[in-house]
C-alpha cells in the first residue's frame, strides 16, 4: 500500500462560518485551527496546506472562562526601550475584539511557515455580518 501525498494542485478549499458567541475561547481555537490546517479532510498531509477557509462573526461575544477577563494579560511591544504595553482581556474586548480570535487561534498552530501561510485564511468579524456571502459558506457545528 503507497502512502499519500497531498498534491497542491488538487486541492479543494470549503468555506466555513462559526458563530463565536458564548463559546470558549480555546475550544473554539482548537476546533478552527483544524480546519485551517486540513486535519477535518481524509487528505490531510501535515507539510502541505490543505486546510479550509473559516470566517467567525460576533467575535466581540466570544466567552473567556473564570477569572481571565480581568486576569489574562495581552503584550504590545512597538519596539523601543520602555515601548511595552500590558493590557487586560476586557480592555482588548474594547479596543480590538478580533485578537482574541486570532491570538487563540495562532497559538494553536505549529510556529513555521506554512502556519504564517495558514493564518492568513482565518477571517474574523465583529458583528453577525461578513462579505464572504459569494463563497457559498458552510455553517460549522460547534459544541463547547
Amino acid at each position: 500500500m503507497k502512502t499519500f501525498v497531498a498534491d497542491e494542485n488538487n486541492i479543494q478549499r470549503d468555506w466555513f462560518v462559526v458563530d463565536a458567541a458564548d463559546k470558549s475561547t480555546g475550544r473554539l481555537a482548537v476546533a478552527i485551527a483544524d480546519i485551517l490546517r486540513g486535519r477535518n479532510k481524509p487528505t490531510y498531509t501535515p507539510h502541505v496546506d490543505t486546510g479550509d477557509f473559516v470566517v467567525v462573526v460576533n467575535a466581540e461575544k466570544i466567552k473567556l472562562t473564570g477569572k481571565k477577563e480581568e486576569g489574562k494579560i495581552y503584550q504590545d511591544y512597538s519596539g523601543y526601550s520602555s515601548g511595552r504595553k500590558e493590557r487586560t482581556a476586557a480592555a482588548i474586548r474594547e479596543i480590538h475584539p478580533k485578537r482574541i480570535i486570532t491570538q487563540a487561534v495562532e497559538g494553536m498552530l505549529p510556529k513555521n511557515r506554512l502556519s504564517r501561510q495558514t493564518i492568513k485564511r482565518l477571517k474574523v468579524y465583529v458583528g453577525p455580518d461578513h462579505p464572504h456571502v459569494a463563497q457559498n459558506v458552510k455553517p460549522l457545528e460547534f459544541k463547547g
